[in-house]
């Protein structure tokens, strides 16, 4: 019986070491969980703001990404909600986990002055802005761009041309038809270098071309009315769409009229609401934090968030000023 119970308590003792180790050692994957929706008035001073006396409040959502453990990528149903993705679709090929959330904080920095500039826009003040560029923040690893580009490359002509805003060089590039090459000048540690890309086909719209590129802008905006944000270190671009909402708010216009109100996509200074990833978690989290409604990019980011939502409603829209005439019906 003694006996017994050693072996018994040895090989518990065996168990839990493997656990523990698999728990601790990280796999080659990702995952992405939930992270409770928070409100963005204590993150965000405008000049000139005035209190909100209705108890609602514009919410900003994140997604916690971390290497899943050993234990993780074996029960990936582990954590509720989570999803275990490849390291190829968190960083570019060669890129370090720092290198890759230094690209995400300065994502995050573009997105608040780019927030602030279209939510003053929509109010009446004029906003100049400067575009002084446009980088490469990542490298899709089984795209056509793939040991041709790297993050941090400058693009400053499309085929000969001249090309500096992301939206000149999408252009540009879909002069093409997928399958032909396209000729890209790029600033590289100082230097000018032309790097040819053959373009393949986007693969929800087949027609149109794309180089497995991720593009941000460098852009110098003078603010009329000084607005600071600090989030911390929250990084990447898919929180513009709250900023954007939470200055309006700020200075005095109801316009979550009472209500819990999350939102969650990239913000253009055209005022373009662009898809962002990880909406199955930010769905969770913005149901968690008890969310009336959930604004996110119109097409296959509301259908995913529709499927995670619950009671809580989801509203698409395509730009901010969809979103202002969206959340005036709340009332």
């Amino acid at each position: 019986m003694a006996r017994l119970f050693k072996l018994l308590l040895v090989s518990g003792l065996v168990l839990a070491v493997v656990a523990l180790g698999l728990y601790i050692i990280p796999s080659d994957q990702y995952i992405f969980l939930p992270d409770k929706a928070r409100a963005l008035a204590p993150y965000v001073n405008v000049q000139g703001e005035k209190s909100d006396q209705n108890g609602g409040g514009i919410y900003y959502v994140a997604v916690e990404v971390k290497k899943a453990s050993l234990l993780e990528k074996l029960f990936h149903g582990l954590h509720e909600g989570s999803t275990l993705v490849p390291a190829a679709a968190v960083r570019a090929p060669g890129e370090s986990d720092r290198q890759h959330q230094q690209l995400e904080l300065r994502a995050m920095a573009e997105s608040q002055k780019i927030g602030a500039a279209v939510a003053l826009r929509s109010l009446g003040y004029r906003v100049p802005v400067k575009v002084e560029g446009t980088v490469v923040a990542q490298v899709a690893s089984d795209g056509p761009s793939a040991g041709k580009l790297q993050p941090g490359d400058a693009i400053v002509a499309v085929d000969g041309k001249p090309a500096k805003t992301d939206v000149q060089i999408r252009r540009a590039i879909r002069k093409h038809r997928p399958g032909e090459t396209v000729e890209l000048s790029i600033r590289r540690n100082g230097g000018l270098k032309k790097v040819e890309v053959k373009t393949v086909p986007q693969p929800k719209h087949p027609e149109i071309p794309i180089i497995g590129v991720y593009l941000q802008a460098l852009t110098h905006i003078s603010l009329p009315v000084p607005v600071h944000i600090n989030l911390g270190q929250v990084g990447g671009p898919s929180a513009g769409l709250a900023f954007a909402l939470d200055v309006v708010e700020e200075l005095g216009h109801d316009i979550d009229h009472g209500h819990k109100v999350a939102a969650s996509g990239e913000l253009l200074l055209n005022g373009t609401v662009e898809p962002v990833g990880g909406l199955k978690q930010k769905t969770i989290g913005a149901k968690e934090a008890g969310a009336k409604v959930f604004l996110v990019p119109a097409g296959e980011n509301a259908q995913e968030a529709r499927r995670y939502a619950g009671d809580m409603r989801i509203i698409p829209v395509h730009s901010f000023r969809q979103a202002l005439r969206a959340l005036a019906t709340l009332r």
